[in-house]
């Protein structure tokens, strides 16, 4: 165990995240860097649950990791709702920043977390633009050219598809990985859309999973 931020960083569990999601040499050494300064802001302002720091190699990293697999072959354009404390958001652009022409966007409400983005993002160097500003506000100034959107732990599903819609809309694929109530968030978003969705299980959760959304259609006025 390694002391850092709030909490003992168990050093065992980069070797597991790594093992569930393999990465190239440089892109670890940018996730090391972005885990570094998290862990020393944690100190400051409340980026992840203190008591996910022990596994913050597999809870968040290798959770964020897992939903390149879940995009579309190609995809380089990414939007991600509610970015805070930068999951999926940064370990996703660390893992593109080799491929030419992709760009992570980093949606983010609170000063303080967009301010952490930004440092993230200079300090590891990767491809990747933080936005201050509502996720619903985001489809209708930046949405043409994005692949893929996602947000991780932000809301629930019915609410993402209402903020995602613009983005969907013209092309871009829902990744939102989601937990054990997942079923009734399916349902409860169909009373207001009509989805075209499917679930891929987690690799770092036995209780969760990433729904895929392709499609959406409104059933009536939200």
């Amino acid at each position: 165990m390694s002391k850092s931020g709030q909490g003992a960083v168990d050093t065992a569990d980069k070797a597991r995240a790594l093992a569930l999601t393999p990465v190239s040499r440089e892109t670890l050494r940018r996730l090391e860097l972005f885990v570094d300064l998290l862990l020393q802001q944690q100190q400051k302002q409340n980026l992840i649950g203190p008591s996910t720091i022990p596994t913050i190699w597999t809870r968040h990293v290798a959770d964020s990791l897992q939903l390149l697999d879940c995009a579309p072959s190609g995809a380089k354009i990414w939007a991600d709702f509610g970015a805070g404390g930068g999951f999926p958001g940064i370990p996703i652009a660390c893992a593109l920043a080799e491929t030419p022409g992709a760009q992570v966007h980093l949606i983010e409400s609170v000063g303080k977390k967009a301010a952490f983005l930004r440092e993230a993002v200079q300090v590891t160097g990767v491809p990747a633009q933080v936005h201050h500003m509502r996720a619903e506000n985001f489809g209708d100034s930046y949405g043409d050219n994005i692949d893929v959107v996602t947000a991780r732990a932000l809301s629930p599903l019915k609410t993402l598809c209402d903020r995602a819609f613009p983005l969907i809309l013209r092309g871009a694929v829902g990744v939102f990985p989601k937990g054990q109530d997942v079923e009734a968030e399916l349902t409860e978003a169909a009373k207001y859309w009509r989805i075209e969705a499917s679930k891929v299980p987690s690799k770092t959760s036995p209780q969760g999973c990433i729904v895929l959304v392709r499609g959406l259609k409104p059933l009536k006025r939200r």
